[in-house]
């Protein structure tokens, strides 16, 4: 396996109406796909590769370097929570072991289908959601690429990260000013734009956490009032500071602080489930909840409890992530990416490096988006 990707049509679908706008200058047409040309230095050129029988196929390079690149930048896939939960048959049952996982990248082009080549070109940079991402190369639709400024972990956080947050709360949040916004595991990968979403909206924000430092990123990105829940109770605070409760709940904890939130929401309060890590490693992957009484607490305040997947929402993706990397680009959206650095073992380099970066998460120890990056390599046969 290697972290590029190649691009071919109906290899997984995300739903896009039509392809990626034409880049000047695209390569013209060729029966096969061309070498890359000389690098800088005299270096000899990549070597072709083939378009695997699709036509509209690219392979994207997530690792950068090879044997015949001199450039030594690196390439970059994402942690999520959800990995446990694809890992452990919980998503697709069908799927059995062993079957490549990773659901997301950045990297760069560095083959083409015949029609992709209208698209796309050899050395673009590029951004792709897909299955079996944790590689150093990767095949992909060239519908599913979304072209990015360049090799940055930075955009990155935004491809489900940044995505959840924008569609779920645009979609079932109903913010407006004034509004109160509770954000559980606000400093995380999801959490971090939840927070900078609703202060954008011009809501009040209320962010949970674990540590200081994790408090003075939050108030460092808008956060009204971080809870670090290993020095105060969180629902001793909302009780104290928001007796009329919050409006609004971007939950991805469960467990305990699923019923937490629940019994802190305003009446007409929205509750937004997009997660519930506290149980993924357990053997059902749920964490218990007061279930029981939920229909009455619900009842009494004409509130309510919603799922967000963001599968379920594909035709909204692409609109999302556009509009995020121009907030990104315009210093409107901080983008805080964690590749280990301050882990016991150091940063997380190269795929055997993934499994320390899920633990990582799972023992809370990171400041957003858990990114792995992927050095060059020498033993690249493509």
């Amino acid at each position: 396996m290697a972290p590029n990707v190649l691009i071919t049509e109906g290899y997984f679908n995300l739903g896009f109406p039509s392809p990626p706008p034409v880049l000047p200058p695209p390569p013209p047409p060729a029966p096969e796909i061309k070498p890359t040309g000389p690098r800088r230095g005299g270096s000899p050129p990549s070597p072709p590769a083939r378009t695997h029988g699709s036509s509209d196929r690219l392979i994207f390079r997530v690792e950068l370097g090879t044997a015949w690149t001199q450039t030594a930048t690196f390439r970059f896939v994402g942690v999520n929570a959800s990995d446990i939960n694809y890992s452990a048959g919980r998503y697709d049952p069908s799927v059995k072991t062993p079957f490549d996982a990773g659901f997301e990248g950045v990297g760069e082009v560095v083959a083409l289908g015949l029609s992709a080549s209208a698209a796309f070109m050899v050395g673009q940079a590029v951004a792709y959601m897909a299955p079996g991402s944790f590689a150093e190369y990767t095949v992909v639709p060239a519908r599913v690429a979304i072209p990015v400024p360049g090799l940055k972990p930075e955009y990155l956080t935004l491809l489900v990260s940044g995505t959840t947050a924008y569609i779920s709360l645009k979609e079932l949040g109903g913010l407006s000013e004034g509004k109160k916004v509770l954000v559980t595991a606000a400093a995380g990968g999801t959490g971090q734009f939840a927070v900078q979403l609703a202060k954008k909206a011009k809501c009040h924000v209320i962010g949970t956490c674990s540590s200081a430092e994790k408090s003075a990123f939050l108030k460092s990105v808008g956060c009204d009032r971080p809870i670090n829940y290993n020095t105060e109770h969180v629902g001793t605070v909302l009780r104290q500071e928001y007796p009329q409760g919050v409006d609004v709940v971007y939950e991805s904890v469960g467990g305990a602080m699923f019923d937490l939130a629940v019994d802190a929401l305003a009446t007409r309060g929205r509750l937004i489930v997009i997660g519930f890590v506290s149980g993924y490693q357990t053997p059902t992957g749920l964490s218990p909840v007061k279930a029981g009484t939920l229909p009455a607490k619900l009842l009494k305040k004409s509130a309510s409890v919603q799922g967000f997947f963001l599968n379920h929402y594909l035709p909204e993706f692409r609109g999302a992530m556009d509009h995020l990397l121009k907030m990104y680009a315009g210093g409107e959206l901080v983008c805080e990416v964690d590749t280990g650095g301050l882990s016991a073992e150091g940063r997380f380099t190269g795929l055997e490096s993934v499994f320390r970066a899920v633990d990582y998460m799972y023992m809370r120890k990171n400041t957003g988006k858990i990114v792995v990056e992927l050095p060059p390599s020498v033993n690249s046969k493509l």
